[in-house]
């Protein structure tokens, strides 16, 4: 299989030829038709993820067809049209057989702990807990962006924030996964601020949903607050810096709820535990979703209330896509690249 392929950490990224994987017992494999390229696959190469090992493929979001599967699976026959979360569960913990997936102790990751999906084929382990048929009509660059970004905010702001009709949402960083929480709490009808340091993505957040905007700096948070009446009811953290964690959790009105999604590789951010205690605020984490809360986010897909498809910008082809993924930190606001591992 063609691929992208890198020997080492911040090393040059390059398409290669590279050998078709293993079809695992209980998993499949899959021909990718779009693979979307996301921050977290920036982490990764710049050895931000210790569970990354060297050489590597990278990509963990994406929708394809199943090209075969292993001893055990029953769900799934090659030529169904599929995606999955960016967390594999193993299948069999009492994690995976409550449905949490994403918390399994044995979990597996796409593009971290074994090559990727910015491949023409990618491995999914235990296929029958962790796929998810794509709707009819749903076209596949959109449906790359479910595995994790869009799916990881959708859960964020709905199972995780708890957001209701009339609620203010204040969602710190406007990329892929803020960009989706922004679509998502205005489909559900939230009220959204954005806080963002790029006013091109702030725009891009207004034509998304958000009522308000903030621009990202040391005021940040007392401009959410005056901007909500007092507070927003819920946070969520999309960037993943001691400056945003706190500033979001300081945006909070009393029994207010902060939402960590984005990765903290290695700032420690000083939240302000008294303000958590005497206020009573709730502070979670949020780890992507599992494929068995696939069925309410597709739905909504599906009707049309949310339109994953706005959020997406260009696709690329193999050459492009790694420069693109070797510029990710420092890239402009585009909406979302999707790589098409053929054509």
């Amino acid at each position: 299989m063609k691929a992208l392929y890198y020997e080492r950490f911040g090393g040059p990224v390059t398409a290669a030829d590279l050998p078709d994987p293993t079809v695992p017992d209980g998993g499949a494999v899959i021909r990718v038709e779009a693979s979307g390229l996301c921050r977290s696959d920036w982490h990764a190469w710049a050895g931000h993820d210790d569970t990354v090992a060297l050489p590597h493929v990278p990509g963990h979001e994406f929708a394809g067809t199943v090209e075969a599967v292993g001893a055990g699976v029953t769900r799934w026959r090659p030529g169904d049209r599929v995606t999955a979360p960016f967390v594999n569960g193993c299948g069999a913990c009492e994690w995976c057989r409550a449905g949490a997936a994403q918390v399994c102790p044995q979990q597996t990751q796409p593009g971290f702990t074994h090559w990727g999906s910015h491949a023409e084929l990618v491995a999914v382990r235990a296929a029958d807990t962790n796929l998810v048929r794509l709707p009819t009509g749903l076209e596949a660059d959109a449906a790359a962006a479910l595995g994790c970004r869009f799916a990881t905010a959708f859960r964020a702001v709905t199972a995780r924030a708890r957001i209701q009709p009339g609620q203010w949402l204040a969602v710190y960083g406007a990329g892929g996964v803020g960009l989706s929480a922004v679509m998502i709490a205005e489909a559900l009808g939230a009220r959204v601020v954005a806080v963002d340091r790029s006013p091109a993505a702030l725009e891009l957040a207004t034509r998304l949903g958000a009522e308000r905007t903030v621009l990202a700096g040391p005021d940040a948070a007392s401009a959410v607050v005056d901007a909500t009446g007092g507070g927003a009811h819920a946070s969520v953290d999309a960037v993943g810096s001691a400056e945003t964690a706190t500033a979001s959790v300081r945006s909070l009105r009393r029994q207010g709820r902060h939402v960590q999604v984005g990765l903290l590789a290695t700032a420690v951010p000083d939240l302000p535990l008294d303000r958590v205690i005497g206020w009573e605020l709730d502070v979670l984490g949020s780890h992507g979703m599992a494929a068995a809360d696939y069925p309410e986010m597709l739905a909504l897909v599906a009707s049309g209330r949310l339109r994953p498809q706005d959020l997406l910008g260009r696709t690329v082809g193999f050459d492009e896509a790694a420069r693109l993924l070797e510029t990710a930190e420092t890239a402009p606001p585009t909406g979302i690249a999707v790589l098409h591992p053929v054509g």
